[in-house]
């Protein structure tokens, strides 16, 4: 298990403890088996990412709080090698986190990288109104917002607040990659 997934393990519990919610309860607000739960939690399994879509809505915590509590001290300066990296074993994406969340700051950003032909796709937002502005650098990236369907091309931003189910499609016969700002209201 890598470091990432160690982490997101434990930033898991902790955000269960803090509700004093049981693996049961968890369960019922996601629609995620209590076993499926429990692996994630114990770091036998990493989640895709229409599970961890559903654990941050559940929590109501955007997707850079759910992969690390908002640090105290935000550095100005990220290395490279402090970007978290996590890779959805169910489609081979990619999220790199460039600017973790942290205090004092209400946007991050993040590197995404979907192989061709996959997508990736969540029920609902994490936290309503979330501001987000994605710019695609390579390949092509079909976005769905809602009844909204948006074919971008390298170059191409789309900038929206989500406030419904969406879904991202590597459209194209190369990977789409794209950097993507994420403003909580």
């Amino acid at each position: 298990m890598s470091n990432v997934e160690q982490h997101l393990a434990r930033r898991l519990i902790e955000l269960r403890r803090a509700k004093n919610w049981p693996l049961e309860d968890l369960a019922e607000k996601t629609g995620i088996s209590r076993a499926t739960l429990s692996r994630i939690e114990r770091g036998d399994t990493s989640p895709t990412a229409l599970v961890l879509g559903k654990l941050a809505s559940a929590f109501g915590v955007s997707m850079a709080e759910l992969f690390g509590a908002v640090s105290e001290s935000a550095e100005r300066h990220v290395s490279k090698n402090a970007q978290p990296v996590w890779l959805d074993p169910e489609t081979g994406f990619r999220r790199r986190s460039l600017t973790p969340a942290a205090s004092g700051y209400r946007g991050t950003v993040i590197e995404g990288m979907l192989p061709a032909g996959e997508t990736i796709s969540y029920d609902a937002p994490p936290v309503p109104d979330l501001e987000h502005h994605l710019v695609l650098l390579d390949g092509k990236l079909r976005c769905t917002l809602g009844p909204d369907v948006f074919n971008l091309e390298a170059g191409d931003a789309l900038r929206f607040r989500l406030n419904a189910p969406n879904s991202y499609h590597a459209s194209g016969k190369a990977p789409a990659r794209y950097l993507l700002t994420v403003i909580t209201p």
